[in-house]
């Protein structure tokens, strides 16, 4: 036992981990005058690369002409009747909320009331604010969530819907991760920052109070406190016409916890499942849950992704099915209306719309109608109405936005679409798939213009994620038309395991120990791409953000050859202290504990920070990052960066100011953000 933690802690010391001096680690003070002035020197140098190429000018007023064109797509929201947006674009650069009715919206040109300017708020109160969500009670008051620079933290103010004001004296709680969701007009479950006592090592709060207008939050009732070590508590009302439900989540890890039911804003009613479970809403009298693993209760098997109703006047009686998956299908998204239930799903990763009703003590489905094989999300839906407002879209066709009102029928309506951004009729999408080290099939779509000839020749960018269940799925991009296949390029997208487009187990089956899956099914996606001569090494470039980032990093780090360009944005990639840095502890449950030392022997074989060397001959990666992300910290980017720099490798590093996870607050910056990653893909792939 002495040897193996010696043998351990040897390689640890040897791969530079943080049981080791890190000579970069001032690179983690995120506003440290020295950690600017060193991202200061990158960004200038990065920018001379990039801006000096003559084709960022034309890629800038391409994108700018797509992403700030009137002609996009409002996704709207319900509040009542109306439908609300949040907008962005030239005269408005933070946004503005506007508002209108839905036969307003079905018009080509719809009359939008103007509600909150956001560019007018900010200068008047000489902040930063960069909006987050609007939280509407009835059709009165909202809370208003409010960055300062695009973090996930906010400010959250009370907005009086009528006279278009905050209220004064309202419900108001200071930057910080917390939450505040209503249970009536008076009354609020608050998820307060009181100080380190009142936080989980994640660094978010694991207190739920109730708190009345008119007292200091400070001062709410307790009603519920989670484990300092959990990742958060925080409390949620479902408004519908059978009875408003207010519950709290305790998130134990990432991926277990238990919802409770708060009756008469003072008592806890456990809803009686597996940790593992997701609570994901109510419907006319019932809780709904989906599975993460295989459940057997009362005497019935219940498969991992399916969806169960539990009475709410007895929650302890026997579950009901509603939706089972099938070994190619995933449930992705629950949506309800009053007298519908809607199941968004996925069948071998592509989009399918269900509703549901009771009927005779059985749960009936009916398939509707979608335009094509692609995505589909919820966008709007009223609790206590008839209406829903579903997001279609898939690569070649541009979104739309669906209606189901079924008040006049139970039909689809296409009621708005986008614009074409470039001629999809010159390209094809196929659907493909690899063989992973461990043997199992991974699918990836594959887009090009029709006829491609197998050459290797065509530059190619492959795209993934990986993890936290997240679904790959497609989408329409104008920004990825006009700039890479009008330009003669193919996308990948991988779907590669620790995603969830097959449900739980398709996650399951590569996090903690066996993360290394994730990796080698991206890599069998570029070597089939390869062996098919799609492309060569030489003219395919990854691309990837946050844990797509660390997807990216770690196989240019592991098969350095295969690969000629490395986009990686908003990245871990020192995962030896990823849980030490703002929001990591909460991702045990994804990647382990570095200071497990059988979890630090895996983490230590991929970390990417842990395993870049010198003297390798590495394609020039492009590290992109934003000091306001408090999500993932910059310094991962940042230490990376200078650990190749140390070595004389030659990379790219941008870091915007502001922006948060999302590496933009505004559209301008996103212009800018695609603008050089596009120019280093011309510069990799293309030249």
């Amino acid at each position: 036992m002495k040897s193996s933690i010696l043998g351990l802690l040897l390689m640890l010391t040897a791969t530079g981990s943080s049981c080791a001096h890190d000579q970069f680690q001032f690179l983690e003070e995120v506003q440290g005058a020295r950690a600017l002035s060193w991202v200061d020197g990158q960004n200038a140098r990065s920018q001379g690369v990039l801006k000096n190429d003559l084709r960022y000018a034309r890629l800038e007023n391409d994108l700018r002409a797509i992403y700030l064109s009137p002609a996009r797509l409002p996704k709207p929201w319900f509040v009542g009747e109306q439908l609300y947006n949040f907008w962005q674009d030239a005269n408005h650069v933070r946004g503005i909320i506007r508002r209108t009715s839905m036969e307003s919206f079905k018009t080509a040109n719809p009359t939008w009331e103007l509600v909150l300017d956001l560019d007018a708020l900010a200068a008047s109160e000489r902040e930063n604010w960069v909006y987050q969500s609007m939280n509407c009670y009835e059709t009165e008051r909202c809370l208003l969530s409010l960055s300062r620079g695009g973090g996930d933290a906010a400010v959250i103010r009370e907005f009086d819907l009528t006279t278009k004001t905050f209220v004064a004296g309202g419900f108001e709680m200071p930057e910080s991760k917390g939450s505040v969701d209503w249970i009536d007009r008076d009354h609020v479950l608050v998820s307060p920052d009181l100080g380190e006592a009142s936080m989980t090592t994640s660094g978010y709060p694991r207190q739920v109070r109730v708190w009345t207008r008119g007292a200091r939050f400070q001062d709410a009732p307790l009603v519920y406190e989670s484990q300092k070590d959990d990742v958060y508590a925080a409390g949620a009302t479902y408004f519908r016409s059978a009875g408003n439900v207010s519950v709290i989540s305790r998130g134990k890890t990432f991926y277990s916890g238990e919802t409770l039911i708060l009756r008469n804003n003072t008592t806890l009613e456990k809803v009686p499942v597996q940790d593992d479970a997701i609570f994901q809403g109510v419907f006319d009298g019932y809780a709904l849950v989906s599975l993460r693993s295989r459940w057997i209760t009362h005497g019935k098997k219940f498969q991992a992704g399916s969806l169960l109703a539990i009475p709410l006047n007895n929650l302890h009686a026997k579950p009901e099915l509603v939706y089972e998956p099938n070994a190619r299908s995933s449930l992705s998204q629950v949506a309800s209306t009053n007298d519908r239930l809607y199941i968004f799903a996925f069948e071998n990763v592509q989009g399918k719309l269900l509703s549901y009703r009771k009927k005779q003590n059985r749960w009936v489905s009916e398939a509707l109608s979608l335009p094509g094989a692609g995505s589909i999300e919820s966008v709007s839906n009223q609790g206590r109405g008839t209406k829903l407002v579903a997001y279609y879209e898939d690569f070649l066709t541009p979104a739309s936005l669906l209606l189901v009102d079924t008040a006049a029928s139970t039909r689809v309506e296409s009621i708005k679409a986008s614009v074409h951004w470039f001629d999809s009729s010159r390209y094809e999408v196929t659907q493909n798939e690899s063989t992973s080290a461990d043997g199992t099939r991974i699918p990836y779509f594959m887009i090009s213009r029709k006829g491609l000839i197998l050459d290797g020749k065509n530059p190619t960018l492959l795209y993934g994620y990986g993890g936290f269940e997240v679904s790959m799925t497609a989408t329409y991009s104008g920004g990825l038309g006009k700039a890479w296949l009008d330009q003669g390029g193919v996308y990948v997208l991988a779907n590669i395991r620790g995603g969830g487009e097959f449900g739980p187990r398709w996650h399951e089956s590569a996090i903690l120990k066996n993360r290394q899956k994730a990796y080698d099914d991206f890599i069998s996606v570029a070597e089939d791409l390869i062996q098919r001569q799609v492309t060569t090494p030489r003219r395919l470039g990854i691309k990837g953000g946050s844990n797509g980032g660390l997807l990216v990093g770690a196989v240019m780090v592991q098969r350095p050859e295969l690969f000629n360009a490395v986009v990686c944005e908003v990245p871990l990639l020192d995962m030896f202290r990823y849980h030490l840095l703002p929001a990591g502890a909460s991702w045990m449950a994804e990647y382990g504990n570095p200071e497990d030392p059988e979890m630090a022997a895996v983490i230590g074989r991929y970390s990417p920070y842990q395993n870049v060397r010198a003297g390798v001959n590495y394609p020039k990666p492009f590290f992109m990052t934003s000091t306001a992300d408090d999500r993932v910290h910059p310094g991962h980017a940042r230490k990376m960066a200078a650990k190749m720099e140390s070595f004389g490798e030659d990379f790219l590093f941008f870091e915007n100011r502001e922006g948060g996870h999302g590496g933009a607050a505004n559209l301008e910056q996103k212009v800018k953000k695609d603008s050089l990653s596009f120019t280093y893909l011309y510069q990799r792939l293309v030249d």
